[in-house]
């Protein structure tokens, strides 16, 4: 098992060597490639999302609130703009699991190779997190922030007319930055395995980021204190369980770096 280990980390040691020598022109010709495949993914996903944006409009309108109100149109151009929204949110939960790939690929030869395997499994992770975002963006802030704007509307006695693109992107405004958010735990998992963050470092950061979190909740939502706590405290329960993760990974790799060191000294003694 040690000389395995000492194989794997040799391996790596020559990987990373090899591309300390890759000029950065190197660098930026393999980025630009992975971001091709990322605007071809896009563009299949939103050819795909317009084939499925009618089903999932008429879903959306089957559901609370808009279930309960008229939506009209102001423009001609109205329709066309529905479309292509709900095609991008579609391409967005198809793209998503790809870019996480490519940006593993892209850092892939700098990982040793028990590192490349333990964070590829973040890809179909980012998935499973996208879709816990949107269904909590959507059934939770969504409906509060919703109902209190019909509430502000009521106590000023004004005649509610809704326009389709006006709901819309009100919802996606709120529901799009919520559900990236929720890939916090899986992006500090992956810093963490390739060592650009660790938790000593999360954790003296926990002021600003509970601020920030705070700040976002405050934001996104009425302005009572109810909704802010209900948006608030799940973000900062996300950045809490981003530190722990990260500090599992990174107990991992200060038991294989002992490992890989007491290994090299008996090899080198030897």
């Amino acid at each position: 098992m040690g000389a395995k280990e000492t194989s794997n980390a040799k391996s790596a040691a020559e990987s990373i060597a090899e591309g300390g020598l890759m000029s950065v022109f190197d660098h930026l010709g393999e980025l630009r490639k992975r971001l091709i495949y990322i605007i071809v993914v896009l563009v299949l996903g939103l050819v795909i999302g317009l084939l499925l944006a009618q089903p999932m409009y008429k879903f959306l309108m089957s559901q609370d609130p808009a279930n309960t109100i008229s939506l009209h149109t102001f423009s001609l151009w109205d329709g066309i703009s529905m479309y292509m929204k709900f095609a991008f949110i579609i391409a967005l939960i198809i793209t998503l699991p790809f870019t996480v790939y490519q940006l593993w690929s892209f850092v892939k030869p700098a990982l040793r190779e028990n590192e490349q395997r333990s964070t590829l499994k973040y890809v179909p992770l980012a998935l499973f997190m996208l879709l816990i975002g949107l269904a909590f963006s959507y059934f939770v802030v969504f409906p509060l922030a919703f109902n209190f704007t019909r509430m502000v509307a009521g106590q000023l006695e004004l005649e509610e007319t809704f326009g389709i693109a006006q709901y819309f992107s009100f919802m996606f405004n709120i529901i799009i930055p919520i559900s990236l958010l929720f890939e916090l735990p899986l992006a500090i998992m992956f810093l963490t395995a390739i060592r650009i963050v660790n938790p000593i470092r999360l954790r003296k950061m926990r002021r600003i980021a509970y601020f920030v979190m705070v700040f976002i909740g405050v934001t996104i939502t009425p302005p009572d204190i109810i909704s802010d706590i209900l948006v608030a405290i799940p973000l900062i329960l996300l950045y809490e369980l981003s530190v722990w993760l990260s500090g599992m990974i990174y107990k991992k790799q200060l038991e294989a770096d002992k490992r890989w060191e007491e290994e090299f000294d008996r090899t080198a003694g030897s």
